[in-house]
């Protein structure tokens, strides 16, 4: 029972949406026109992608 009270807290959900936000983020910028902007892009879907994965396993703790 503890673990599915600690599933439910309002604050993973909270990040979660904060990793969707910066992947939305990196993704637009695929599409903008400065320099290195590919590169940009892809770091920030990375680091995008490895916070979503953290959040996701907190859950599951």
């Amino acid at each position: 029972m503890q673990s599915m009270e600690n599933a439910n807290k309002e604050g993973h959900y909270k990040f979660l949406i904060l990793t969707i936000a910066v992947g939305l983020l990196g993704c637009y910028l695929r599409f903008a026109e400065f320099p290195h902007a590919t590169l940009v892009s892809n770091i920030i879907l990375l680091f995008g992608a490895i916070i979503a994965l953290r959040a996701v396993f907190k859950i599951l703790d």
